[in-house]
């Protein structure tokens, strides 16, 4: 059986809630567990924080023993040279997502300081893109 991690970074806790135009009005929970239904036979579980430092202590956690992680690391991904170099420093591919096309938006979300690291990356398909990521270590 996988082992695939989802990681969500900073304020992705409030899906559903904040800015429902570009992020949707379902929140993460109802989807994770919709996933978990859909992918019985891949042991997928879920991390969220709006601390850079968390999501890089779990990256180092995880990254020598799954299979795969999905990561929208929210706007981390534009700031956040620590936590690409986290995921130049584990073996665990991951795949980097975003749930709306960050190139249709502000000119400072077009740049990732994550996906050179990455195995891939996938935006702009909301809350699919996650399924997508998953698929893609399937």
């Amino acid at each position: 059986m996988k082992k695939i991690l989802i990681i969500n970074g900073p304020n992705l806790n409030l899906l559903g809630v904040r800015e429902k135009s570009v992020y949707g009005d379902r929140d993460f929970q109802s989807y994770f567990e919709e996933l978990k239904t859909e992918y019985e036979d891949v042991d997928l579980s879920y991390f969220q924080s709006n601390h850079e430092g968390a999501i890089i202590d779990m990256l180092h956690e995880v990254g020598f023993s799954y299979d795969g992680i999905v990561l929208n690391a929210g706007a981390y991904t534009h700031t956040s040279v620590a936590i690409g170099d986290a995921i130049a420093a584990i073996e665990t591919p991951v795949v980097e997502v975003h749930i709306s096309n960050v190139h249709k938006r502000e000119t400072f979300r077009h740049h990732s300081y994550l996906a050179k690291n990455c195995v891939g990356v996938i935006c702009g398909f909301g809350l699919g893109s996650y399924r997508l990521g998953l698929q893609s270590f399937l």
